[in-house]
């Protein structure tokens, strides 16, 4: 292998997890920051519970609420005029 091209691996790097578990691992990172780890993850602990870190959740009853507002118009709308309430409305001039 090429001297000096290859990044300093680190045997004690630190990992944090968002739920406050820590551990010690490798890799060329000194430090690394997660959201989910093995000890809160639902996979492993069993419990479900919902992670929505990018509030798609939101986003989708934000959605569903402008869509049932927009139908909810369309079906307020006036009837449309037909050809014979247009015929009736001439010859009664």
């Amino acid at each position: 292998m090429k001297n000096g091209i290859h990044p300093e691996y680190n045997t004690d790097t630190v990992v944090k997890c968002a739920c406050g578990n820590t551990f010690t691992t490798g890799s060329v990172v000194k430090e690394i920051t997660t959201e989910i780890c093995s000890n809160c993850h639902p996979f492993y602990t069993g419990k479900q519970k919902l992670i929505d870190t990018t509030g798609t959740v939101d986003r989708f009853r934000k959605k569903l609420e402008a869509a049932t507002k927009l139908k909810a118009v369309k079906a307020e709308k006036k009837p449309r005029k037909t050809r014979e309430t247009k015929v009736t409305k001439t010859v009664t001039k």
